[in-house]
């Protein structure tokens, strides 16, 4: 015989906070009233026609191709067509503020920082001991041994012992700074001499480095990120009064 189970508010709060989610959310919740409050000073409006636009890249984000992937999408989750409306204002109100708080720091910004968003090529493979690693370089560096030989032997991998140890592209921001500092210092290609981080000891041939363009792409996350960046300033000044049941 099967058993009713009831679920409350409290009961998903109380699981939230047991998950240890509850300050991200808040987070969240913060990022969400700052971007209404200053929408309302600002007297930012979603107009029909830029709910009708947010709404159907909602739908392509989520590949919701049918009314009925809608309704399914929207039951999973536990969201009404008020909430979609919701996450399709806010889109809009977000992309308002956006615009006419940060779009003219874009330009200066991507100069400022354009070695961040470069990116390297490379091989890598990670080693145990220092010593090891010194005398297998200067063997790669005399051609006794290639760089896939040593990807063969050296990593467990599978995956990337068949690649021969390539990662493919990596963003400067994306490694460690004693390795980025050394990749991007580096004039490809060009086999680094061993690198000791936390993780082992480094064997990094870097075969290219490509610096971007500011395409229409890349001006739209660096507007993502000068957006997170502007969010989490106006959190800093923030007082905050919690409401919790407990």
């Amino acid at each position: 015989m099967s058993k009713t189970i009831t679920i409350t508010n409290e009961d998903i709060l109380q699981q939230v906070k047991l998950s240890f989610k509850l300050p991200e959310i808040i987070k969240e919740v913060i990022k969400r009233k700052i971007i209404e409050s200053v929408a309302e000073e600002m007297a930012f409006s979603a107009e029909t026609e830029e709910l009708q636009e947010a709404a159907d890249q909602l739908r392509l984000a989520y590949k919701l191709l049918s009314a009925d992937d809608t309704w399914q999408w929207l039951e999973k989750f536990d969201l009404s067509i008020d909430d979609f409306e919701d996450m399709a204002r806010m889109k809009v109100l977000t992309k308002k503020l956006a615009r006419h708080f940060l779009v003219d720091k874009i330009d200066p910004y991507f100069y400022d920082n354009q070695l961040n968003y470069s990116q390297a090529f490379l091989y890598e493979v990670i080693l145990d001991n220092e010593d090891e690693a010194i005398e297998i370089f200067f063997a790669l560096q005399e051609d006794e041994i290639t760089f896939f030989d040593v990807a063969q032997k050296y990593i467990k991998d599978k995956e990337l012992k068949r690649k021969g140890g390539y990662l493919g592209s990596i963003k400067k921001t994306d490694m460690k700074p004693e390795i980025s500092a050394k990749v991007f210092a580096s004039n490809p290609p060009q086999l680094l001499k061993p690198i000791v981080t936390a993780k082992g000891v480094h064997l990094i041939k870097v075969e290219e480095i490509t610096h971007p363009d500011l395409t229409e792409s890349l001006r739209y996350q660096i507007l993502a990120d000068l957006l997170s960046d502007w969010l989490n300033k106006q959190m800093a000044t923030m007082i905050v009064e919690k409401l919790l049941s407990t």
